[in-house]
Formats: structure tokens, C-alpha cells, sequence
């Protein structure tokens, strides 16, 4: 049975700003879902309130997984819940391997008095790896740490695969991609998707769509979806660009 994703009416401020003005959104596993649009549109803000993240403050509305709320705990919970988060921009922590960082959020996530097995790990490990054709060197890197762009959205890739999240939201993954690389971090999430991930991919262009197909493209205007359909409504925007939804909106 699938599992589902509903954002109920979400309105999400920074400060005293209004940023999200009343999104819904359902999203199932085994669905990928593109948020598009301009910058300035709320898209980032979504995925961050989401999460969890605390300089977003969730004014009204509801987000649920399988019909519970979210919005009660904090973001590791959240995460424990099956959400994964994909930054735009990953941080960087020197000093810290990417083997023990994704160790110890497998660890994070079992429950109280359990151990991850080491052997295991590092067995699933090397297997995601070969999955994803990531250099089995790279674990011994720290994260993110003098990375180019293209290698630390592997390395978010890479944690997604041995999280195994519900729902991942990618926050416009195709930041600071040459086209290399971003046929191979959509060839990892191509290897990734199945009935049980559901995907949210925010993204301002369509060529992302090139290779990672959508189920449902949003455009997301002003803090609300505005209009929503199939991977042609993508096709459309990249040839007209953005302004003729804003015109279909003030007719409207």
C-alpha cells in the first residue's frame, strides 16, 4: 500500500513575511513530483518548513505522512518519519568522513539500546555505491569538503540511497551542474526511484526533466501552486518561460 505525503493548506512565514500563502499538495511513493518557477516563489521555503528547518515558522496548515502530523516534532523525527531533504547547497564539515556521517545518522535513526552492525553497513554501503558508480575512495572524504558541485550532490544521492527515506524533497538538485554531472546524479536518482520513494524535485528548468521524468509537474507562483499537469506543462514553460502563467493569473 502506498504511503502518502499531504501538505494541507500550508502558509509559512520568515519573520513577518508571508512566503507560502496556502499550498496543498498530495504526493504518494512511487510518484515524482516537479515544483517550478521563477525565483522569489516560495519553492526552497516549502521544502525548508517542511523539514523542519527553524527560521520558517509555520503559520497554519497541516503536513501529514499516512495521516499523521509532522509539524510536532523536531527535524530528526521528521527524518525518523521517512522524510530526506536534499539541499540546494550542501554544507560542508571538514574533519568528518562520509562513511561515519552517514554511520551515524543510520545510527540516529534505530531505536534505543540497538547497534548498527558494522560489517552490514559497509556492505550496503559499497552496494550503493556500485549502484550509483560513486569511486568507493570517496567514503573516506569529508563531507562536502573541497567538493566540486557535481560531487556533493552524489554525496546527497548517496545518503538518500542508504537512508532509504518515504519522501525525498530535492531542493533544485541542478544548482551548479555542468551537464556531466548532472546526467549522473539523475542516473542515481533514476536508480533510487521506485513504488517506494516519492519524490518532490524543485527546479527552475526543464532540462533536469530531460532525465528525471516527472508523474506531475506544479507551477508554483507567489507562495501557491497555480497550475499543475504532466511533463508537457515543463515543455511548455521552457518555451514560453513564466510570464504567460502570470497573465492566465490576472485574467483570472
Amino acid at each position: 500500500m502506498a504511503s502518502s505525503l499531504e501538505i494541507k493548506n500550508l502558509h509559512v512565514s520568515i519573520g513577518d513575511k508571508e512566503i507560502v500563502k496556502g499550498l496543498s499538495l498530495t504526493v504518494k511513493t512511487g510518484e515524482v513530483h516537479a515544483i517550478m518557477g521563477p525565483n522569489g516563489t516560495g519553492k526552497s521555503t516549502l521544502s525548508k518548513a517542511i523539514a523542519g528547518h527553524p527560521d520558517y515558522t509555520i503559520t497554519s496548515g497541516d503536513v501529514l505522512i499516512d495521516g499523521k502530523s509532522i509539524l510536532g516534532i523536531e527535524p530528526d523525527e521528521r527524518a525518523r518519519a521517512g522524510l530526506f531533504l536534499a539541499f540546494q547547497y550542501p554544507a560542508e564539515i571538514p574533519g568528518v568522513s562520509i562513511a561515519n556521517f552517514i554511520r551515524a545518522a543510520l545510527q540516529a535513526k534505530m531505536g534505543e539500546g540497538e547497534e548498527l552492525d558494522a560489517t552490514a553497513y559497509y556492505k550496503k554501503l559499497y552496494q550503493k555505491m556500485d549502484m550509483l558508480q560513486i569511486d568507493r575512495k570517496f567514503t573516506s572524504r569529508a563531507v562536502n569538503d573541497g567538493f566540486s558541485g557535481g560531487e556533493k550532490k552524489r554525496c546527497e544521492i548517496l545518503q538518500m540511497a542508504m537512508l532509504e527515506p518515504r519522501f525525498a524533497m530535492m531542493d533544485e538538485t541542478d544548482s551548479g551542474l555542468d551537464i556531466d554531472a548532472l546526467r549522473i546524479v539523475s542516473d542515481g536518482v533514476n536508480q533510487l526511484k521506485g513504488d517506494a520513494l516519492g519524490v518532490i524535485m524543485i527546479t527552475h528548468y526543464q532540462r533536469l526533466l530531460n532525465y528525471i521524468v516527472p508523474d506531475h509537474v506544479h507551477v508554483m507562483w507567489d507562495g501557491r501552486i497555480v497550475k499543475s499537469g504532466d511533463k508537457s506543462l515543463a515543455l511548455e514553460l521552457e518555451a514560453k518561460g513564466y510570464e504567460w502563467v502570470k497573465k492566465e493569473l490576472i485574467k483570472a
